[in-house]
């Protein structure tokens, strides 16, 4: 079957769930026996957001082939249950560059290089390359981030405009998502914010198949035909996409509307029933738990939840893995202290250390994680967590005062965590010589490694396997020169690269469970399959509740 392609754009305003929307027609498309790809189309002209903050953006997410990417690519993997690479996610400064790299290259042989055609025809390149290959999609769901009428987005627009006119209405379809605002003090949901980002819309050629109505409650019947007849769509196009207190419920109401079978019929797909018996599964356990814990996550962007926004996920459905309600703290790491930390972790029943960059937080950490490792409070630590918790170890058990990481004090006696040089230069000549690896972080150590796990630890009893392969997205490693004299003290290297190089995870003997990795798990974690690793920790905090 040719690939379909659904495009998704959004007006009014941002963050009403395109993201989720998207992911969940595909999880409704896939359960309907389709293959299904997504993509996400970012306006902003940075490369990618791994040099952007994540009070600015939210989560990195990290991909099996290293690229730095947006956040609702999470979104996309845990729906769809499969692994999603560079080519699922690009920028307006992607495509840019790689105009630019063109013209400086004489590709266009010394025309004038403009927006349309030049930038329009890469946009269109990028979003058609999802469906080469021997075994195409039989869907692409390509969500274009913003709102309608941002200056930014118009040249996705357009090419989108150009693309239905190339492939033909029953190849390729638009889907618009917009506000319909309930107006408690009139008692009516008013239908112009809708019709005026629909405008918009059609300004610049485009007319859309479906209207999904961002609503507090589902839209009554004369609502629908209202919409439907000023925007130029068929009633039954229009859907409600109401407040839900469970994103995982997302494709039940979508499916209960009919949401993939007017999509289906638009674009003459198979006529098939969704098999949604895994879904609605999870939902039932969503809503029968036996149990709750409680779980700090500290850390120093917790103002910003999307900044964890992986991790969160993971925890929830390490949480349904194990019949519980997972309640999550979010603990400003600078705000710990010696003081205060026993007062702070009283009520919890484990403690997770997440990533990071940069030096501001990490006294408060290492002081949550010797209060965890004394305690016997189930801890598991991620990247910066794991090389916090082999500084504290270092310190308060081996004897080495001024262990310290490399990233922030360079000039110390003791880097436990270091730069490793034999890696990264390798990567620094991958840039200054244009390698392809150039474009996966430089002297980032990004993507999916494989790691070997050592059988009789808390790792193995997790994964159940002497090899598996995980992402990462740091530059910091642990110093092997340190090996020995940790080792020593008691501390367990739990998991290491094939070749021993390099120390991926570390545990503390004698405790209930004190695990810390150097990559990322939460990215690798759905709904329907909780992480190993999060599963374990959160085994080990209801035991821990439960004999407290």
């Amino acid at each position: 079957m040719k690939t379909k392609f659904i495009f998704v754009t959004g007006g009014v305003l941002s963050s009403l769930g395109k993201g989720l929307a998207a992911a969940s027609l595909g999880a409704l498309l896939k359960a309907r026996g389709l293959s299904v790809t997504i993509q996400k189309l970012d306006p902003y002209i940075n490369v990618d957001p791994g040099t952007m903050s994540p009070f600015q953006h939210g989560e990195v997410f990290v991909t099996d082939d290293g690229a730095e990417t947006d956040l609702d690519l999470g979104h996309y993997e845990r729906y769809l249950g499969v692994p999603l690479s560079q080519k699922n996610n690009t920028t307006s400064g992607r495509i840019y560059f790689d105009v630019i790299t063109k013209e400086r290259r004489g590709d266009y042989l010394g025309g004038t290089v403009q927006v349309i055609p030049h930038i329009t025809d890469e946009i269109k390149r990028t979003v058609l390359s999802l469906a080469q290959g021997d075994n195409p999609p039989d869907v692409a769901l390509i969500e274009i981030g913003g709102t309608v009428g941002d200056i930014e987005g118009l040249p996705f627009l357009e090419a989108m405009r150009q693309l239905r006119t190339e492939l033909g209405r029953d190849n390729c379809l638009n889907i618009h998502l917009t506000l319909v605002p309930y107006l408690r003090s009139a008692g009516e949901h008013k239908t112009k914010p809708t019709q005026h980002s629909v405008k918009e819309l059609l300004s610049i050629g485009i007319q859309p198949d479906v209207i999904l109505c961002r609503c507090e409650e589902p839209i009554p019947a004369d609502v629908r035909r209202k919409i439907a007849l000023f925007c130029n769509v068929d009633e039954d196009a229009v859907f409600s996409s109401v407040d839900v207190k469970n994103v995982y419920e997302v494709p039940l109401k979508f499916y209960d509307e009919g949401f993939d079978q007017k999509i289906a019929i638009m674009l003459r797909l198979p006529a098939r029933n969704a098999d949604l018996t895994a879904w609605r599964q999870l939902i039932y356990d969503f809503d029968h738990p036996a149990g709750k814990v409680t779980i700090a996550i500290v850390g120093k962007y917790v103002e910003l939840k999307e900044a964890y926004k992986s991790l969160h996920e993971a925890l929830t459905h390490a949480g349904v893995a194990n019949h519980v309600t997972v309640d999550l703290r979010y603990v400003n790491s600078e705000e710990i202290s010696a003081d205060n930390v026993e007062r702070t972790f009283a009520e919890c029943d484990g403690i997770l250390v997440p990533g990071g960059f940069g030096y501001r937080g990490v006294e408060g950490k290492i002081e949550t994680i010797r209060y965890a490792r004394e305690k016997k409070i189930p801890f598991f630590g991620i990247c910066l967590g794991m090389q916090c918790a082999v500084i504290e170890y270092a310190r308060h058990v081996a004897g080495i005062a001024k262990a310290n990481s490399e990233e922030f004090d360079p000039l110390g006696p003791d880097k436990i965590i270091y730069l490793m040089t034999e890696w990264y230069d390798f990567r620094k000549k991958a840039v200054e010589t244009r390698d392809e690896a150039s474009d996966k972080g430089g002297t980032m150590r990004l993507g999916a490694y494989p790691c070997r796990v050592l059988p009789g630890t808390h790792a193995w009893e997790a994964y159940q396997t002497d090899e598996i392969s995980e992402r990462h997205r740091h530059r910091y490693e642990f110093n092997n020169a340190y090996k020995d004299a940790m080792a020593s003290h008691g501390m367990i290297f739990s998991g290491t690269s094939p070749d021993g190089s390099l120390v991926e995870m570390v545990e503390v003997p004698g405790h209930p469970w004190f695990v810390g990795c150097q990559f990322h798990p939460e990215f690798k974690s759905n709904p329907m399959h909780a992480h190993p690793l999060f599963k374990a920790f959160i085994g080990a905090a209801v035991k821990q509740r439960s004999e407290s």
